[in-house]
This record gives C-alpha cells, structure tokens and sequence, in this order.
C-alpha cells in the first residue's frame, strides 16, 4: 500500500500542467540517461534497478512511499497506489527496459537524452521511458496538488518488456498476483501517438490499442535419412524443412473481422467518408500514412519464417533440420490459425509429414471492448489538448506486457498521448536507430495523461 507522508516542497495547483509537462521532460531524459539495455541475458547488470531506484527517489520526495519486487538481483519492479474514491483501480505501467543501440549508427549518442531543436533524443524515448516519464510526473502532481482521483490509481514499473517480462509482468502475474488486487483496467504501450492521415491535414489520429495479436512462435524439425551427398536416398530433412517454410511463407490468411478492426474501419470511415471492404482493405491501408502497415499486419494472422538450420558439410545429407516461424494470431480465432497451418503442411508434405514435428509456443492474445466507456474517457481527455484529434480504437499487431495482465481479469488498453508531426513516423522509431520524441508531445501528453486518471 502507498503511504504519503509530509514532503517540504511547495504545494501545486492542479491546473498547473506547465510544472507537470516540464517535470515529463524532464524524467524522460533522465531515465533515458541511464543505459537499461535488455539484452536476453538474466543477468544484464543493475540498469534496470536504477531507473527504478531513480523513480522511488522522485516519488519519496513528496512523499511517495511505494513497494519494491525483483525477481532477481537488479530486475527490480515498483509499485504505488493512490487511493480514490472508486476502489476499482486503473493500473497504468510502463516497463524500464530498452533494446540495444549502436551508437555508430546514431546521429546522436543514444543514451544522451539531450534536447536537440526541441527533440528528446535517446533509446527509450518512444519505447517507452517517455511513458514512464509522465507517470511519474502525474504521480508527482497527485501529492503535490492535494487531489484525488476518481478510482483507485496504480502505477507500476516493470522490467524486462523487452524480453517477454520474464523478470517483470509474467512474473509478478505468476509469483505476485496480490500486487494487482482490485484492478479492472490497465493503460500502457503501444498507441496513442497521432498519425496525419495523406489528405485530411486537419485531423489525427490516435490509436488506441484495444486488442493485441498473441505470439505463437513455431519450431519445425524434420528428421530424416543421413548420408553421402552423392547417394540420396529416403526422406531428406532439409527438403522437408524446405517445402514446409515455404508452404507456410507463400500463403496469405484472410482477413479476420475482429471487433477491434470493425472500431477502427468504422472511424476510420468517418473520417474519410469512404466505405472499405474486404477486397479494397490491403489496397486501402497504404492510403493511411504510417499507419498503414500497422494496421494491415492487423488484417489477419501471419506467419513469418525467421531461421533455417541444417547440416554442416556441402556433401552431407544431414539427419536433422530446423526453422523457426514467427507467427502472429488474432484473439478469438487461435483453433482456426493451427488448423489451418497444420492442412497447409500436410497438403504440401504428403507422407513426408511424418517426418515433421513443431514445438509451438501458446499465443496470448488480447482483446478489450472498443466501445468500453473508458474509451470515450481517453477521447474527452485528448480533447482538452487536440480537440481535432480522432482516437481509433486499433489492433495492434503486435504484444505487450498487456498479455499476462489479461489473464487476471484485467481489461487492457495501449495508449500514450503523443502528438506528433505529421512526417514523424512513431511506430516505425520502435527499436530503430535515433529514436527520438518532441518535448511539447511528452509536455502535453502529461496532461492529458493526468486528465484521465482523474475522470477514468
């Protein structure tokens, strides 16, 4: 449970949301500053716990008292809760961890968190220390302020995102559920940065991420007959392996009306004035800008072969093969994708399926209801900063740390305020190089950050 305590620093108004958006900026880039790269490895050094420790220490300055958890030596978790006058709480969280930079390819140090013509530079300044940086901020303008939100607020901090919350949210999920206890609804990555549609300058668009697709990576082994190249003879793993990836590869899924994407034609629609059916829909997407991609991995489910391993010398047939497939399945609609790649390889394969197994990892879609009421709450909010603005409710392609939160019966939603220019492509600075975000969108993104946890 968060104790406030007394603090020395002067109290605030509520509407001061200049104090509020500078603190943002301000926490981004030093979060930023502090290397938190996540590179698989268990045991990847304390950056981590120091963006932690570095968030504990701004919240105990107004008074902020909140609860530590690591699942091991420097992959520290933190929690706070500010109570409100509804006890079913909103979480909102946001995870410490980055991917690796290679600062050669940068133009920019990456781990700088400078402000370059009104740029925070850095990895993490999209993916996601900006969000961690606003939370903290709105935290920070609770206590200082005096007021009290709606319902219950938690804020959580989690590490290891970037590597399938093995350290953070699955573990806490597993070993902690209690740390969740009366939450209903959560708010985190990925949506909420604006998109200028090419034609309408006037509006934005906001995804609000409602649904996410579940991972279900596949391994593929084929055994089969070693021997001299010259003398083939049986079955032949590589060519199994072979026909396999490529049997998967060339097939395209059909588009799948989940009620996410129904939510997002239909707004979509409205902005437009345009009707989109099934056979203009891929066609139709790259009208859309950088949202385009986004939203036509989201059509339907996809497969897509990312290693092949086999043999060891030109002139040996091996006795084993392997691949792996990076698979992306709608929520609802799991039975029909397995199905429908385990005919796909029995068609192509023939007898030779025999000699085929696949290890399959569980996919852990979600999906949350685009007509919630919480969803008008994030439009009314975005109005008080861009009344233009136009939330989408969208399905993202691809997973959060959402995916274990929704199996404790908590509804899940992505979306950080950002707004963008027009020729910034946020989606596509997720893990690429010179990441970076305008100071006036985390400024005024906190704001409306701060408006909805009072009105949620």
């Amino acid at each position: 449970m968060t104790i406030t305590s007394a603090h020395s620093l002067p109290a605030r108004d509520w509407n001061d949301w200049d104090t509020l958006g500078s603190e943002a900026v301000a926490f981004t880039q030093e979060l930023i500053r502090i290397p938190s790269v996540n590179t698989g490895d268990p045991d990847i050094g304390d950056g981590e716990d120091r963006c932690i420790h570095f968030i504990a220490d701004k919240l105990a300055e107004v008074g902020i008292k909140g609860d530590y958890l690591a699942s091991r030596p420097g992959r520290g978790n933190y929690r706070i809760i500010i109570p409100g006058d509804d006890p079913h709480a909103l979480l909102l969280h946001g995870h410490v961890d980055v991917v690796p930079a290679n600062a050669d390819e940068w133009d920019h140090p990456p781990f700088s968190g400078d402000i370059i013509d009104g740029w925070i530079w850095g990895r993490g300044a999209v993916d996601m220390k900006d969000f961690a940086g606003m939370m903290l901020a709105v935290a920070r303008h609770y206590a200082l302020s005096g007021m009290r939100p709606a319902r219950t607020l938690m804020m959580v901090w989690f590490s290891d995102e970037e590597h399938d919350g093995v350290w953070g949210s699955h573990w806490l999920v597993d070993h902690h559920p209690e740390w969740f206890t009366g939450v209903t609804q959560a708010l985190s990555e990925v949506g909420g940065f604006s998109v200028t549609l090419p034609g309408y300058p006037d509006k934005r668009i906001y995804p609000l991420a409602v649904a996410e697709k579940g991972v279900a990576w596949a391994r593929l082994s084929a055994t089969g007959r070693a021997g001299h190249g010259s003398r083939p003879s049986g079955t032949n793993a590589v060519s199994v392996i072979a026909r396999s990836v490529a049997a998967i590869a060339r097939y395209q899924f059909p588009i799948v009306h989940t009620p996410a994407l129904d939510a997002f034609l239909d707004t979509i629609t409205e902005v437009t004035g345009q009707q989109y059916d099934d056979d203009d829909l891929d066609t139709a997407t790259e009208e859309w800008g950088f949202l385009g991609p986004v939203v036509r991995a989201s059509l339907r489910h996809t497969a897509a072969p990312t290693q092949l391993h086999a043999g060891y010398a030109v002139n040996v047939i091996p006795a084993e093969a392997t691949a792996t497939i990076d698979c992306r399945v709608l929520p609802g609609h799991e039975e029909e994708f397995f199905h429908t790649v385990d005919t796909l390889l029995r068609t192509e394969l023939g007898e030779d399926y025999e000699a085929l197994t696949i290890e399959w990892e569980q996919p852990n879609a979600v999906s949350s209801d685009p007509h919630a009421p919480f969803v008008d709450t994030v439009r009314a909010s975005l109005a008080t900063t861009d009344p233009a603005g136009v939330v989408a409710p969208y399905h993202l392609p691809a997973g959060t740390d959402n995916k274990f939160l929704q199996h404790l019966g908590i509804e899940c939603f992505g979306f950080v305020p950002l707004q963008l220019p027009s020729d910034y492509d946020g989606f596509g600075h997720f893990h690429a190089k010179n990441e970076r975000v305008p100071a006036s969108a985390v400024h005024g993104g906190a704001r409306v950050l701060a408006h909805l946890t009072q009105h949620a």
